[in-house]
């Protein structure tokens, strides 16, 4: 009886884990990039049209939308955090630039599908 327990032990914590990774990645493929600057909004755009977007002047921002993904490929803030987050592409991942208060969200494909932290829906 003993080894059953102890397969229970191991097995029960790693089912959990991945029944959590199910229910709290992202959902589906996203619709549109969100781009949003100090909370407002500043553009829209479809993950299916490849464009280069220049975010703010003297603060600034590259986002790169390209084969249904969308990146911050380049930004003069100081820690890059922003443009080593990579590429997103699924409905409520986000990029974050704190220096220029920027947001990065992709939004869409997974609409009104419950956000199992909060209980809420992804936006």
């Amino acid at each position: 009886m003993k080894h059953r327990c102890d397969l229970l032990v191991i097995l029960l914590p790693l089912l959990a884990a991945g029944l959590l990774f199910l229910l709290l990645r992202p959902s589906g493929a996203g619709q549109y990039v969100l781009v949003t600057v100090d909370g407002a909004e500043v553009g829209r755009y479809p993950l299916h049209e490849d464009r280069t977007v220049t975010i703010g002047e003297a603060d600034y921002n590259i986002l790169e939308i390209r084969d249904g993904s969308a990146a911050v490929t380049d930004a003069n803030c100081g820690d890059h955090t922003c443009v080593r987050t990579g590429q997103i592409r699924r409905a409520g991942e986000t990029i974050i630039c704190l220096p220029h208060r920027l947001v990065v969200k992709i939004i869409g494909g997974g609409e009104g599908t419950v956000d199992a932290v909060s209980g809420g829906g992804i936006a």
